[in-house]
């Protein structure tokens, strides 16, 4: 199967699979709340992209578009950005706290910030 024979929708779906994918492993294998937070939103954009793809799969039959999945997708951005705004938020509020961008307990001889 050549990259020429797949049509757009195809394409897109294995594209938004692919950053999915990509965005789970970042989630999992870093262990930086910053880098968590950029997985998830690689993650997020991976999933609204494979949804575009479902909702332009029923133009390709001789339908318009299914307008629900692209409206849970613009739904799902608006979202996705608002949680990454609190977290990113949340995130230099832990910052400014203890001084470390991760929940770990500090090792026994780091020296904390606790005045708030």
């Amino acid at each position: 199967m050549s990259l020429a024979s797949l049509d757009s929708a195809t394409l897109f779906g294995l594209t938004g699979a692919a950053l999915a994918g990509i965005g789970l492993f970042i989630v999992i294998a870093h262990a930086g709340l910053l880098r968590r937070i950029v997985g998830f939103n690689i993650l997020g954009a991976g999933i609204f992209l494979v949804f575009g793809a479902a909702a332009r799969r029923g133009a390709a039959a001789g339908f318009s578009g299914d307008p629900v999945p692209q409206a849970m997708v613009i739904t799902g951005i608006v979202v996705a950005f608002s949680a990454t705004a609190l977290a990113v938020a949340l995130l230099q509020r832990l910052f400014d706290l203890t001084g470390r961008e991760s929940l770990d307990a500090p090792a026994a001889g780091d020296k904390q910030q606790a005045e708030p």
